[in-house]
């Protein structure tokens, strides 16, 4: 019998808000120390930092697989390295932001399908999404805030996962976050309270 047909497929534990900032990437991490502590091998494979001192924190002392330089139109850009991951075979890995579209001349489209081809080989992944990336929502979502999301994941990808986690807020202490520039960069605030952070946008995407 083919040896990779007898790898069990790894589990998959999504992490999911409905906005940025609700601490997603926190909790991902914080499990991610917590299998550490009881000694299973993991490792970060892709964290979207955003400058947060929270997330950095978090990162503690986990193994961070170098990230993948990729060159297009003239510019550099890290992507995850999946081959390196595989290659590496931990027991878990953390992977940030599943919509993700990946830069053009990666072997895949989007980080969703990286964690596909990592599932396969048998690792368990904790990753991170908000409800707004689901393609099945996508009208909705463009009729609550009117905005297209464009990065979207197939439903599946939330069915078939095996434990998914919901991550909440209240939107009033998540616009405190906002705020206090514990999600974006200060000169990043006041376009995200015009286009998506409002008490009447995230009330409906809770």
């Amino acid at each position: 019998m083919d040896a990779a047909a007898e790898t069990p497929r790894g589990r998959h534990k999504i992490f999911l808000g409905f906005a940025a900032g609700v601490g997603k990437t926190y909790e991902m991490l914080r499990e991610a120390n917590r299998r550490r502590e009881r000694g299973e091998d993991v490792v970060v494979g892709n964290i979207e930092r955003q400058g947060r001192h929270g997330t950095e924190e978090q990162i503690g002392a986990l193994e961070i697989v170098p990230l993948r330089r990729i060159e297009y139109k003239g510019a550099h850009f890290e992507e995850m390295d999946t081959e390196a991951i595989l290659t590496r075979h931990p027991r878990c890995v953390v992977v940030d932001e599943l919509a993700h579209s990946n830069v053009p001349g990666s072997s895949l489209e989007k980080r969703w399908q990286d964690v596909q081809v990592l599932l396969e080989a048998g690792i368990d992944v904790l990753s991170t999404l908000n409800v707004q990336h689901l393609d099945s929502l996508n009208d909705t979502i463009h009729d609550i805030t009117g905005v297209v999301v464009r990065e979207t994941v197939p439903d599946h990808l939330l069915t078939r996962a095996d434990e998914v986690q919901m991550v909440d807020i209240p939107p009033q202490a998540l616009l405190q976050r906002l705020e206090a520039g514990d999600i974006f960069a200060p000169d990043k605030i006041a376009h995200a309270k015009t286009n998506w952070f409002n008490v009447g946008n995230l009330n409906a995407l809770r």
